[in-house]
């Protein structure tokens, strides 16, 4: 048995320990925002929060992530969720949506650590998340409206 901590819940999960952690928010959580893209840790569509940091959940084995706090799109949550939130509805971010669970969670965690990112600070801390739509412009500037309004609501 596998205990994982996954937005603030504990949960006992019968699996083998080398299951990735994609997996058992997917077939086993039924948590689906976070997205299969690529199967390798290259394309970050997988992204989830492990203690604060964006993480590619293909690649890693439950048994590395149980004493952690996991955090899904369905569970972020807060001031800062909020931000975010507001910023890509009105940046009009979306177009297929696919990677867009990923992207939120790698800005949340950018802003997090850095309330004020400069737009290379933005390109580099995004860039693991691909976007196949090439919204790259519209989620720096909602990342820029997000950490401003974060920055206010503080």
């Amino acid at each position: 048995m596998i205990s994982l901590n996954v937005n603030g819940v504990q949960h006992l999960l019968d699996l083998d320990p080398e299951t990735a952690l994609l997996s058992a928010l997917n077939e086993h959580l039924g948590l689906t925002g976070t997205k299969f893209g690529c199967g390798i840790a290259e394309c970050g569509a997988c992204t989830v929060l492990i203690n604060g940091q964006a993480s590619m959940a293909c690649s890693i084995p439950v048994q590395d992530v149980i004493d952690d706090q996991i955090i899904t799109i369905e569970g972020l949550q807060g001031p800062l969720a909020k931000a975010l939130r507001q910023a890509w509805i009105e940046t009009d971010v979306v177009q297929c949506g696919y990677c867009q669970p990923a992207q939120v969670l790698t800005a949340a965690a950018l802003i997090a650590s850095d309330p004020d990112p400069d737009d290379d600070t933005i390109d580099r801390e995004m860039s693991p998340v691909l976007c196949r739509c090439g919204t790259y412009q519209a989620i720096r500037t909602a990342i820029h409206r997000a950490a401003k309004a974060y920055r206010h609501a503080r």
